[in-house]
């Protein structure tokens, strides 16, 4: 009976770290999602911030295809490691005046230990981007992954865009038109391979009621030549 019970104290001792560091990485997952809104952890994709792939070792504002970063992260020569993310992560402004990402940072020091944690393992070359990665919305509007928009349904595809005073209407491929108030129809390019194809912008619809909606090109240049003046 003691070997026994001896045998299962040893095993709670042996076994206790490895899941006190799995339940703190499950933790931290779940806390990435507010993350995954901005930023992917595939290698190359970057959204409104940086893909954090292969983040730890890396020059703070070095990415190369990331064009979005402050003048004073790049200029701070931080390597990106344990205690600097952990300071980044407590008060960015702080650590670098003058930043620009939105963010306050992190005062609950085991909720940053968590997501540290996570962060450690899902970012090393090689790792398969886990669920958080989905971040909390889909689609352009709600942050997170974004479709992939090189093969179209009819109904996604734009075949024409009017203006008439305040209001937009957008044809599609499946031959309907939707009026849109123009504040709530946004204009927007994706050149990543995920983007539309060149000629074939396409529509994502929004909102509660449907009534907003993105409209996704190649682009720049195709905005002009798809809407017209037309009343």
């Amino acid at each position: 009976m003691y070997r026994v019970l001896w045998a299962a104290l040893a095993a709670v001792l042996t076994f206790s770290p490895v899941r006190a560091q799995q339940d703190s990485m499950a933790r931290g997952e779940r806390d990435f999602r507010v993350c995954a809104a901005c930023h992917s952890l595939d290698p190359g994709r970057n959204m409104t911030g940086p893909s954090l792939a292969n983040l730890w070792g890396r020059k703070a504002g070095s990415l190369p295809g990331f064009d979005r970063y402050s003048d004073a992260l790049k200029a701070s020569a931080i390597i990106w490691d344990d205690r600097s993310l952990d300071a980044w992560l407590t008060n960015p402004d702080r650590m670098v005046p003058d930043n620009e990402m939105p963010f306050d940072g992190i005062k609950d020091e085991r909720a940053r230990a968590d997501l540290l944690a996570f962060l450690k393992e899902a970012t090393k070359p090689g790792a398969a981007p886990p669920r958080a990665a989905q971040g909390p919305m889909g689609g352009m509007m709600g942050g997170g992954r974004v479709p992939n928009l090189r093969t179209l349904d009819p109904a996604q595809h734009v075949t024409l865009i009017t203006h008439c005073r305040d209001t937009y209407r957008v044809t599609t491929a499946d031959g309907k038109t939707r009026r849109f108030w123009e504040r709530n129809l946004r204009l927007k390019t994706d050149s990543s391979e995920d983007g539309p194809q060149s000629g074939a912008p396409a529509i994502l619809l929004a909102g509660m009621m449907g009534d907003r909606a993105d409209v996704i090109f190649a682009a720049p240049e195709e905005i002009s030549k798809t809407i017209e003046s037309q009343c």
